[in-house]
C-alpha cells in the first residue's frame, strides 16, 4: 500500500550528516612518493 505522504529529501552533504575532508588525496600522494623513494633505494642498493 502506498502512503499519499511525500518523502523527505535531503542532500548529499546532509544525509552523510558533514563534509569530508579532503586528506585522502594527500595521503595517497605520498604514500605513493614514499614508496616509489623506497624502491629506488632498494634498487640502487641491490644493484651495487
Amino acid at each position: 500500500m502506498m502512503s499519499n505522504e511525500r518523502q523527505e529529501q535531503v542532500t548529499t552533504t546532509e544525509a552523510r550528516a558533514g563534509v569530508t575532508p579532503h586528506m585522502t588525496r594527500y595521503v595517497l600522494g605520498i604514500s605513493l612518493a614514499l614508496v616509489v623513494v623506497l624502491f629506488a633505494i632498494i634498487y640502487a642498493i641491490a644493484a651495487t
